[in-house]
């Protein structure tokens, strides 16, 4: 089979995150065999392109300037400030939070151009005074560089009147001790609880 047209759509399928070349001939099959599913997502990814950007106080993802999350009055006075806008929706998801939240859309690399201000770190500060927090969560990443930007987050934040947590580290339940690496152990041993 020879199609200009297919070949570019495949390549353009395997461009997203975790999409081989043989999953993105998959999907690309499929769009081309069902023409309404083709219309309806390039419809969607239209409008997506179009008119879905960053919320002007916690750069979460939304077709309006402020997303409904930083609009509702009934949130906790607390953010929780997480990698990307999916890190955001696990989170939402699982129920355990009802504060408002903040997107760095990325971690700290100074070597490519990262910085505190590609991550919104002025706005972070400002969006703590403008809702009085009480709290900042971070929840980021136990890697390398979320570590990192945790560490920064938390020291550019220590003159401010909220507290500054992290999400617990350590064993996973149902974890082996004798499988754990080394960092896994130290961040279970740091915080472990009286029993």
């Amino acid at each position: 089979m020879s199609s200009v047209l297919f070949d570019r759509l495949t390549e353009q399928l395997q461009r997203l995150p975790g999409i081989g070349r043989k999953t993105a001939m998959r999907l690309a099959f499929s769009i081309v065999d069902n023409r309404e599913l083709a219309r309806e997502l390039s419809e969607v990814l239209q409008q997506t392109w179009q008119n879905v950007g960053e919320c002007s106080i916690c750069r979460n993802i939304t077709e309006n300037e402020i997303c409904s999350i930083c609009a509702s009055n009934s949130r906790l006075n607390s953010i929780c400030v997480v990698h990307n806008p999916a890190d955001m929706r696990a989170v939402e998801d699982a129920g355990l939070y009802r504060g408002k939240y903040f997107v760095l859309h990325g971690f700290l690399a100074p070597l490519d151009g990262v910085g505190p201000d590609e991550l919104g770190i002025d706005k972070l500060r400002k969006m703590i005074e403008k809702i009085e927090a009480d709290e900042v969560i971070l929840a980021l990443d136990s890697t390398a560089d979320g570590e990192a930007t945790s560490s920064y987050i938390s020291r550019i934040l220590e003159k401010c009147r909220a507290s500054v947590t992290r999400l617990a580290r350590g064993l996973p339940p149902g974890a082996s001790i004798e499988f754990a690496d080394s960092l896994t152990l130290s961040q279970a041993f740091q915080g472990r609880q009286r029993v």
